[in-house]
Formats: C-alpha cells, structure tokens, sequence
C-alpha cells in the first residue's frame, strides 16, 4: 500500500457511481481524512494542503465486494493437491489475496479453507489483500459436498480435530449434536460466518447437485448456534429442496441456487435472503476441464456442464421476481483475480450494469456485514475505491480488464495509482 501523506486526500471525480444505486454525479471532489471519507462535493474545489488525485478523466466507484471466494485454493489437479504442502498452501493464499486485491475486489467474504492466520496478515498490512470475512471451513454431512473421501475410500484430508495446533477443525458432522459442536469448533477458529452444505455440488466425487443435504433439524440446529454467537449462515445450495430448507430454517445467503423456483424465489424475498449466485463457477469448472483434462474429473466437467442452462434460467427468475443478489464467484473454482467476469454474467442474465454494479457494492456489504464499513462512497464510509478508465454502465466488461483501473484504493491508502 502507498501513503497519501498523514492529511487530507482529495479525488477529483469525472464521474462517480456511489454504490447505492443513485444516478451517476459528475465533477465531484471526495474528501479523505485517516482513511474514511469525510466530504463528498460538487465541483473540483480540493482543500489547501490536501494530496490531490486527479480522476477528471475516470470514473470514480466503491472497489468491488465478492461475497463468495476460496483465497486457500489453487485451480488444479488432485495429484497437485496431494503434492502441495500446507505451509505452501498458505503462501498461495497470501498471493491469491493480492491478485484480487489487484482486480479491483476490495473486500471479499471467504466461503471456506483460509485459516485465521492468513486473515491476520492481512489486517496487520504483512502482505496486502483485500478486507476479509472467514468461515475458515464448511459444515457437510457425511458424504456430502464437503466430504473430500474419494470413490476409492481415500480421505484426502485427515481428521486433525484433537490436534492442538490444528486451525481447520473437523466439519464432517452427522445429527444435531455434532452439528452444534461443529458450529463451535469453527467460531473457535476464527469464523465471521458459518457456511454448510444443504445440497450436492459439482466439484464433489459423492454428492449430485440436485440431492439434498443436512436435515431440516441439523439446519436448524446450526443457524440457531450461529446466531447465538452473532454469526450469520450461508449454505452451499444447489438442489431445491435443499435450498428451501436452508431458506426456511433462516439460512442468511444461498451460495450458487442453481435450481431455483417461483416457490422458493418467493420465500426469499419475504424473508430477505441473499443470493449469491457464482454464476462464472461452472463456466470455469467446464472450461479448466477442456484446457486440461487432468485438472478436473470427467465426472465433474459433465456435471458442469449439465447446470449451466438451469443455473442461469435460475437466475434470471430471481431477478425477475425481485430476490436480492449479491456478487459472488466461488474464485478458486477458477482463477482468483478473475472476478469482475461474474458482474457480465449478470448482466447477461437479466440485471442492468447499475443493477450488477450495487449487486457488488452495497448489497455484497450488507450480505457480508461489511455495510457499516464500505460498499458506498458516502461520508463516514472507508475509503475502498476505484478509479477507472471507461464507463461500466455502458460497457460492465471495463471491469474486467485491470489496465483501466488507474486507483486501487483500501482504506484511503493507495493500493495502486497510475499518473
């Protein structure tokens, strides 16, 4: 990160997009002072002594906000996995950090895999990343989405649960009991939200996408000890039923909702439960398959490719029907950094730019309890903001090409600045 000196900060807007949805304001000077926006104001008046950003050229936005991230993986094959120790897991995952960093992504909500550790050294400015939000791990029933045992009886990651020094606690959890303990186990870790399986996935050797997981009872039982902590939930929810029971036991935010109906889209927007739709996810599980045959499974390229049309029907519905959506990838899946792909999928959809744009702002904050902090610029917010060249309510894909980002800004310090 660059200092911008120790007073005022002032950027010189040519166009700002606040986040929240308001018309596009022109010729605006923002104010910054020890890192949170202190003014916000027409015209291009900076204060005396102030270091200056000049953006008359650019448009001026909220850095971007993925509600759904996988900073601890590596896009590869299972025999790079088994041969990758865990101390260089977590350099990958540092590194992994600043490509989204670079890509615009200034807070982003981990769905899972990074320790606390790595949050840590983030926070601390050792290495630079965006804001985070850890699950540290996700809760699946036994041959579920999140049990990693091969076809062949081989459990890929071993159970370190009684290990002192362990920081990813044992998630496999079967009955209400363990359910609960496992919720504590990850608050114990470090958790900021509790993420479980309520379906099959994709990417899992043992589950199918349109099969249920976790019991209405074990559902229950983990979003009541979660909200007793003051931790919200999200579900891993792909199959109907699944989804609809997440939805109706008080699950927080739906990761993927590849089948989705009138019934439950309903349900949603009456108890106010998020959408986080990655849709890029098995555009990029298919796509990582045909580069290269060894890094995915057969059995999950086909897989991808048999939810593609329905994930996007989905979507479209949940649009339509007035579901609240926030931005998410599942980055990881694909390449981190990345991530602003996921803004054209949802305009492809049926969103407006505006539309993807507040989808990856404000409601992203709100969906990851960051909206006190960020997702608009508006007095009192911190300063995570972006400066770019082009207009992503003309063309979202501007987005996508980090050579138009001219500022990087995470908290009034300059990650990037171009002259």
């Amino acid at each position: 990160m660059t200092s911008l000196g120790t007073g005022l900060t002032t950027i010189l807007a040519g166009t700002l997009i606040d986040g929240a949805g308001n018309d596009p304001r022109h010729h605006v000077t923002i104010t910054i002072s020890g890192g949170t926006i202190t003014a916000i104001a027409d015209g291009h008046d900076a204060p005396s002594g102030s270091s200056v950003i000049d953006a008359r050229h650019l448009t001026v936005m909220p850095g971007l906000i993925d509600s759904h991230v996988h900073l601890a993986m590596v896009p590869k094959g299972l025999e790079d996995r088994l041969q990758t120790p865990y101390s260089l897991q977590v350099a990958e995952t540092l590194v992994n950090a600043r490509l989204t960093l670079e890509a615009g992504i200034t807070s982003v909500r981990d769905a899972g895999g990074m320790p606390r550790g790595t949050k840590l050294a983030i926070e601390r400015g050792l290495f630079p990343g965006p804001r985070v939000r850890i699950s540290v791990g996700a809760l699946s029933q036994t041959g579920g989405h999140g049990d990693s045992t091969t076809r062949s009886g081989v459990r890929l990651r071993a159970d370190t649960a009684s290990s002192p020094m362990s920081e990813h606690p044992w998630t496999i959890v079967d009955g209400v009991d363990e359910a609960r303990k496992g919720v504590r186990e990850l608050i114990r870790a470090g958790a900021d939200q509790i993420k479980m399986m309520t379906s099959g996935g994709v990417m899992s050797p043992g589950s199918e996408p349109g099969r249920p997981g976790f019991s209405i009872e074990e559902i229950t039982a983990i979003v009541n000890e979660a909200r007793a902590a003051g931790r919200t939930t999200m579900s891993h929810a792909q199959a109907s039923v699944g989804i609809m029971n997440a939805v109706r036991c008080g699950v927080d935010s739906i990761e993927h909702g590849i089948y989705l109906t009138e019934e439950i889209c309903e349900e949603m927007c009456k108890r106010g439960t998020y959408l986080v739709p990655t849709l890029v996810a098995p555009l990029w599980v298919v796509r990582r398959g045909e580069a290269d045959p060894t890094s995915v499974p057969a059995w999950a390229v086909e897989k991808g490719r048999a939810v593609m049309a329905d994930h996007q029907a989905s979507f479209k519905l949940a649009v339509e029907l007035g579901v609240t959506v926030a931005m998410g990838t599942d980055s990881g899946v694909g390449p981190h950094g990345t991530n602003a792909e996921e803004l054209e999928r949802m305009v492809f959809g049926g969103m407006t730019a505006m539309q993807a744009i507040v989808a990856s702002t404000s409601v992203a904050a709100r969906c990851c309890q960051l909206d006190h902090l960020t997702g608009t610029i508006a007095v009192g917010m911190r300063a995570d903001i972006l400066a770019i060249h082009g207009d992503p309510l003309a063309d979202i894909r501007v987005l996508q090409d980090t050579g138009n980002m001219h500022l990087i800004m995470k908290d009034g310090q300059a990650f990037k600045q171009l002259p």
